[in-house]
């Protein structure tokens, strides 16, 4: 890699040489790696192939989850999230024991792997929310339930300098991860406040298809606000806003 100097900065590429603007000033290297159309004939790279068809599926896999509980996610989640959670898929993926590589698929992997995943690295929910909960996936009845016995917020909530509320929110969702289709029903406790006062029982049930046979998801987060004068506003962006997959269940 070279500098570029000059009154006139090259980008594109010159014979062998890419040029190209960086933080740090305009640079130039050679051209290198395998050509393509080798990689895709080649018996040397089939190795290469089969992960990326894996990859290929995890990535189509991570953007269907996130879309279904879109709602939720982008008032909590993390810059790198997408990265972290085709890498979950990936894991999934790889501990299907029935496909020959490459032909590993999410539907007979272990979806249950995801149980546990956090979607804002930087605020997890065990961190925020330190309330007993049960979470339960009926999938005969088609729901997802969150149950939160009464609680004293100030207590069992960790939250940001400023916060005056939060909400509890759950998502769930049915997923065909082949027919790349989803069922979700995302709903919410209302703004309550952060006090001493302990809550009534929350619960919050998300209706998806009755008997259904795809893998199915819960999901539960926390989301902070400010009151200010009448009005209630998001805190510092939803940085601290809490989300995570808390129950799984795979195909019936």
């Amino acid at each position: 890699m070279a500098r570029v100097g000059g009154i006139v900065p090259f980008k594109g590429t010159i014979g062998n040489i890419s040029f190209y603007k960086t933080k740090a000033g305009n640079l130039a290297r050679e051209k290198g790696g395998v050509d393509g159309s080798r990689i895709a004939k080649d018996p040397a790279f089939e190795r290469t192939r089969e992960n990326g068809e894996e990859f290929g599926r995890a990535g189509k896999a991570n953007k269907l989850l996130r879309t279904s509980l879109r709602a939720l996610v982008q008032n909590a989640s993390d810059s790198y999230v997408s990265g972290r959670l085709t890498s979950a898929f990936l894991k999934v993926i790889q501990a299907d024991q029935v496909s020959v590589r490459g032909k590993r698929n999410v539907i007979d992997g272990e979806v249950e792997l995801l149980r546990g995943f956090e979607f804002n690295a930087a605020s997890s929910l065990g961190s925020t929310f330190y309330a007993p909960y049960v979470a339960t996936i009926d999938r005969a009845a088609g729901t997802a339930t969150i149950n939160v016995p009464a609680f004293i917020p100030n207590n069992m909530i960790a939250a940001p300098e400023g916060a005056t509320h939060y909400k509890i929110f759950v998502g769930g969702a049915e997923i065909d991860f082949e027919g790349e289709t989803f069922v979700n029903n995302i709903l919410d406790s209302g703004e309550l406040p952060l006090d001493r006062v302990a809550t009534a029982p929350i619960v919050l049930s998300a209706v998806v298809t009755a008997n259904s046979t795809r893998p199915l998801f819960l999901a539960l987060g926390i989301e902070f606000f400010q009151r200010v004068n009448n009005g209630l506003y998001s805190l510092f962006n939803g940085a601290f806003n809490a989300l995570s997959i808390v129950a799984v269940s795979g195909t019936a």
